[in-house]
């Protein structure tokens, strides 16, 4: 006569009827042993509660408003960190979610509640010209230039004119001796 297996071990039973508590409590439920933040669409959870046991720490799960159970998730493995154990989705939609944190060793490490909120439409905003902007007939570029700035260079153009004058006047004359 064969011996009958049990088909699910005591040990998951009890971890999904923690689960499914912390579950029906609702939005509220919050335990101490996990910390989730939600930052534009990126949800991240941190725990130190979980031990590593066969090289791994467990599994997060995301579950969304229609998912009851934890393998409905979108499921992360924790990763070791300096602050404990973490997990994050990257690319959540907005809405609201329930994160829950298996440890490795069957333990529920705790459930919690978070909304990812909806992205703020962009703001217009009235862009300033620059007040002088490239002055390329000037050979300049933003900086302005004061009064004695075209002063100096009005004597040298004028300066230059004149220079040019008495030359162009004493090659005219035939060369006397």
């Amino acid at each position: 006569m064969r011996a009958s297996q049990p088909l699910l071990r005591p040990v998951p039973v009890a971890a999904a009827a923690a689960l499914t508590a912390g579950l029906a409590a609702g939005p509220a439920a919050t335990w101490p042993g996990i910390s989730v933040s939600a930052q534009g669409s990126t949800v991240s959870v941190v725990t130190s509660t979980c031990t590593l046991v066969d090289g791994s720490w467990g599994t997060a799960s995301l579950l969304s408003s229609g998912q009851v159970n934890f393998g409905q998730g979108r499921q992360v493995p924790l990763e070791r960190t300096p602050a404990g154990q973490a997990a994050t989705w990257r690319s959540v939609s907005p809405g609201m979610y329930t994160v829950v944190v298996l440890c490795s060793d069957n333990f529920t490490a705790g459930t919690q509640s978070v909304v990812v909120p909806a992205p703020s439409p962009p703001t217009a905003s009235a862009t300033s010209s620059p007040s002088l902007g490239v002055m390329g007939a000037l050979g300049g570029g933003t900086k302005g230039y004061g009064t004695v700035a075209f002063a100096a260079g009005g004597a040298l153009v004028g300066a230059a004119m004149i220079a040019a004058g008495w030359v162009l006047r004493r090659r005219s004359r035939p060369y006397r001796l």
